[in-house]
């Protein structure tokens, strides 16, 4: 098998410069950005190195192939073509996902349909299967993605996505995705060396990212993926990725990390979660309003999630809160703060326009980023 493969990696709407820069900082330059994914050439070693080391996507997939077709002839004829074998075990369990945006070819259950009776015809003539494919081998994830009649086939190396990193043994309400906290993070120029806090903690997701990235700990570490049961990535390249992991881990960096949250359950599920990922003695946990916040050191970061008010009711007290914070931290200029909320008069409430703002998605809520650049002394 050729060493050179296609990969895509997935990301959310607004994080895929986040996804790309990150694909480069691994060594993989051949980088194509498109909306909710970053294409790029590299070597088989890449499935496992991206798949332990990246932060902020979502899945990690080969492309089989990509081409035109506005018939289920055509869609047949040209999935038959590719080389499926290259891929899938004789005895491999594909199911096939899809979606259809802006094509011809709209019935996603038909072309779920078509795409596994193509790829079962070509693996049965490839390796000389009379009857049933047996389906009782490893697992390979297959997607057919039509967009504007163009149908991309991918195959899923992750598994269950990234974002679950394996160490979150409860959640609040509204919990922040692992892979979002971790960008949010990445968004700024916080460094190791200085402190970072997180008012409104919830399940502690980002300042356990924050710990993760202080300590350059790939957040995959602690989790399997789908591809480590495929032949053509060999154990010892899977061993190499982790080898390279845990060698390039500092667990000896001092941080300074502080999450707080006004619900004493929250703290404690945030306890349980960083002693889960393994930082139970790096990150320092208080059960406190958000208003009664008082940094006693300089250059610090504040990141975080406060609540949106969404709900009737709340919408004022959210708002008494953003007010209040904005006074806390215009007495403390050395101090960058990282807000993201999905209301519309933040900076009015705040008291003060950002540096830069960034729209992302939460999820399905449409949110922006506010960035205040601190004044270092």
């Amino acid at each position: 098998m050729s060493d050179r493969i296609t990969l895509l990696a997935t990301a959310a709407m607004g994080l895929e410069s986040v996804v790309a820069n990150e694909i480069k900082a691994l060594g993989y330059h051949d980088v194509q950005v498109e909306n909710g994914k970053v294409i790029f050439e590299a070597d088989i070693q890449a499935i496992p190195r991206c798949n332990l080391w990246l932060r902020t996507a979502d899945r990690v997939k080969v492309i089989v192939g990509e081409f035109h077709a506005t018939t289920f002839d055509e869609l047949f004829e040209q999935t038959k073509s590719l080389p499926w074998e290259r891929f899938i075990t004789e005895d491999g369990v594909f199911p096939v996902n899809g979606k259809s945006v802006k094509s011809k070819l709209f019935s996603v259950s038909d072309c779920q349909a078509i795409v596994k009776k193509a790829i079962v015809e070509r693996l049965k003539q490839r390796y000389g299967i009379a009857s049933r494919m047996p389906e009782s081998g490893a697992f390979y994830r297959v997607e057919v993605a039509l967009l504007k009649d163009k149908a991309t086939l991918t195959i899923d190396t992750s598994g269950s996505g990234l974002h679950k990193r394996g160490y979150r043994t409860a959640q609040g309400e509204a919990p922040l995705k692992e892979t979002l906290a971790a960008a949010l993070v990445q968004l700024t120029n916080w460094k190791p060396d200085y402190p970072l806090v997180d008012l409104f903690c919830g399940s502690g997701t980002i300042v356990i990212e924050a710990a993760l990235i202080g300590q350059n700990i790939a957040p995959g570490f602690n989790r399997s993926f789908a591809s480590e049961e495929w032949v053509w990535i060999s154990q010892d390249q899977w061993t190499e990725a982790f080898d390279e992991a845990e060698g390039l881990a500092n667990y000896d960096q001092p941080l300074s990390i502080t999450g707080s949250d006004i619900d004493p359950k929250m703290i404690e599920i945030s306890k349980n979660n960083a002693m889960e990922a393994g930082l139970a003695d790096l990150i320092t946990w208080k059960q406190m309003q958000a208003t009664d916040f008082y940094p006693r050191e300089t250059n610090g970061y504040l990141i975080s999630n406060p609540p949106y008010g969404e709900r009737i009711g709340d919408k004022k007290e959210v708002e008494a809160i953003y007010q209040s914070l904005g006074q806390i931290m215009k007495n403390h200029p050395s101090w960058s703060s990282y807000l993201l909320t999905s209301n519309e008069k933040f900076e009015t409430l705040y008291g003060t326009k950002a540096t830069k703002r960034r729209k992302l998605f939460n999820g399905f809520i449409k949110v922006d980023y506010y960035q205040y650049f601190g004044k270092r002394i």
